[in-house]
């Protein structure tokens, strides 16, 4: 089943998980993956942007990567709560929240913002058995990048880690499965890297 709905829009956030539950009649997992990833077209490098173009890329970024984590986790919460049952929240943060994003400062900003919400919440949330666990991922092989990866920047981006590639999209599910689970519950307020040691901390 697929409920479509967009997140930057507080209601529909709201709606997505409730029309979920009207057909599922109940949730135990919410993966946080919605987002507006840095591209090209949305590059806003201060200096080197106008203002409109900078005002808006960081309205649109903050509102998806962000806000519609924040009230989608909100609406599930309540769910699980009112259920009183357990659950898992896994957020899909991103490398870039711990080593800067020049070119992108509100997708660093929000994915940032992402792992200290998931960190705070998952305190909030043990007393009700819900884990809160977040994944920051290095750069991954989908199907919007694989013009970069193709193109001049492909052998610089593969580079970035000493197993001379990029992650794949099933490396990155295979940890959220895993952190999803009632097994990884005492993970519960971890930020799992997944960028095949481009970037240590």
């Amino acid at each position: 089943m697929v409920v479509g709905g967009n997140l930057a829009d507080p209601s529909a956030a709201r709606g997505v998980v409730d029309e979920a539950v009207r057909e599922l009649l109940t949730l135990d997992v919410l993966v946080n993956n919605a987002a507006v990833a840095p591209q090209t077209a949305n590059r806003h490098r201060i200096g080197e942007v106008g203002w409109d173009a900078w005002v808006e890329t960081w309205n649109s970024m903050i509102r998806t990567n962000l806000l519609g984590a924040v009230n989608v986790t909100w609406a599930f919460a309540d769910h699980l709560i009112g259920r009183g049952a357990p659950g898992s929240i896994v957020n899909v943060g991103s490398r870039g929240a711990y080593r800067g994003e020049p070119d992108h400062p509100a997708y660093g900003a929000s994915k940032a913002a992402l792992h200290a919400f998931g960190q705070s919440i998952a305190v909030a949330l043990a007393p009700h058995q819900i884990a809160v666990t977040s994944v920051a991922p290095g750069f991954v092989a989908t199907e919007r990048q694989m013009e970069k990866l193709t193109g001049s920047e492909g052998d610089a981006v593969r580079a970035q880690s000493p197993f001379g590639r990029v992650g794949s999209a099933e490396e990155i599910a295979a940890a959220v499965v895993y952190l999803a689970s009632p097994g990884a519950a005492w993970s519960s307020g971890a930020v799992l890297d997944l960028n095949g040691a481009s970037y240590l901390r």
